[in-house]
């Protein structure tokens, strides 16, 4: 099968990168005195190449998917669980689809290899690979193949859907360990470093998971591509967020990363192609074990630390509100000369009203 990776050009614009600097600076406020909202405005503004950005039809997509490995033990919940929140998510009852409902924001659910055949309804996209992964433990989770038609699958649902605006989330027993692999494959680090809990192991528990994850890397330690190691340990769902990922780049849509999982894709991506990262917007830091190192080792920094660690894009929905924000504050916040204001008088009521507050 063939496959092609979409071209994602380096949005970086050094004119229009410093305009947005001058333009932010020169709101009616202190400098810098809105923080990480002020940079954040700024790459918004760069990755969608303007001044005064708007975030149309924003698409919260879960995708979702079974994972063969599951059957040495890594997960505390059964892979029955993967198609049964899937019908929530659908029916409108899991914590994602609350906060998406809250802030407005268009919710699909893709399945990318379920263990389970789904009825159709709006709001399901059926791009099912097969019926879960193979077990990595016993060879690769997917063939070559099936991971480039999983990644193409991402790319075509990116293509056929508006907005300039994707947010990752993500179902799957099982995928904190693909996660984990991938993390200590692409980032050199030891596999009990990127080993957590997951949905909910305890330490003894976490240990068998780690020992079993380090056979796992053994066996596929000839794998030397990213398309390889994705393939051999990866999932159905993560290879499909790679392709939506990579698209949505391509597309100059900006990418909200969810947690753990959703970061695993990006750092798959990244590896594919590095100009991916200029679109992104990390969420949050997850209470995973190891996504502080894979944050830190893509060198993002998220904009919310809460210790969630549920996944299906719960954090990114929660982080949405402060890009929308950040957007409103760089096009509609007057400038000093708009609003006839003075640096100086500003500076002289901050000074006093700290003074009075003191």
């Amino acid at each position: 099968m063939s496959f092609d990776l979409p071209v994602v050009h380096n949005p970086s614009n050094t004119v229009l990168q410093a305009r947005l600097q001058t333009l932010i600076d020169n709101k009616t406020k202190p400098l810098a005195s809105l923080g990480r909202l002020e940079a954040l405005a700024v790459q918004i503004g760069v990755a969608l190449g303007t001044e005064s950005p708007v975030l149309e039809e924003p698409q919260l997509i879960v995708f979702a998917g079974d994972h063969g490995l599951t059957r040495q033990g890594v997960s505390a919940y059964p892979s029955d669980v993967t198609w049964q929140m899937v019908e929530n998510f659908l029916a409108g009852g899991a914590a994602v689809s609350v906060l998406a409902r809250q802030h407005g924001l268009s919710l699909s659910v893709v399945d990318c290899g379920v263990q389970h055949d789904f009825t159709a309804r709006n709001g399901l996209y059926i791009r099912k690979i097969g019926y879960g992964t193979a077990n990595s433990f016993e060879g690769p989770a997917m063939s070559i193949p099936q991971c480039g038609q999983a990644m193409n699958n991402g790319m075509e649902l990116l293509r056929s859907l508006p907005g300039n605006v994707l947010l990752l989330g993500e179902m799957g027993i099982g995928n904190t360990s693909a996660a984990s692999l991938l993390m200590a494959r692409f980032t050199g680090r030891d596999i009990a470093e990127c080993t957590g809990a997951g949905t909910g192991l305890n330490a003894e528990a976490v240990q068998r998971k780690a020992s079993t994850l380090r056979e796992v890397l053994h066996r596929h330690e000839n794998a030397e591509s990213p398309m390889e190691i994705l393939a051999a340990m990866g999932g159905f769902e993560i290879a499909t967020m790679v392709g939506a990922v990579l698209q949505a780049a391509s597309e100059r849509r900006v990418v909200v990363v969810d947690g753990f999982i959703a970061t695993a894709a990006v750092l798959v991506a990244h590896a594919m192609c590095p100009n991916v990262l200029a679109y992104c917007i990390f969420a949050h830091q997850s209470g995973e074990q190891g996504h502080r190192n894979m944050l830190k080792y893509l060198n993002a920094q998220p904009l919310l630390d809460l210790g969630m660690r549920l996944g299906e894009g719960s954090g990114a929905a929660l982080a949405w509100p402060l890009l929308v924000s950040a957007c409103a504050l760089l096009r509609d916040m007057a400038s000093f000369d708009s609003a006839s204001v003075s640096r100086a008088d500003l500076s002289t009521s901050t000074t006093s009203a700290k003074a009075s507050l003191e």
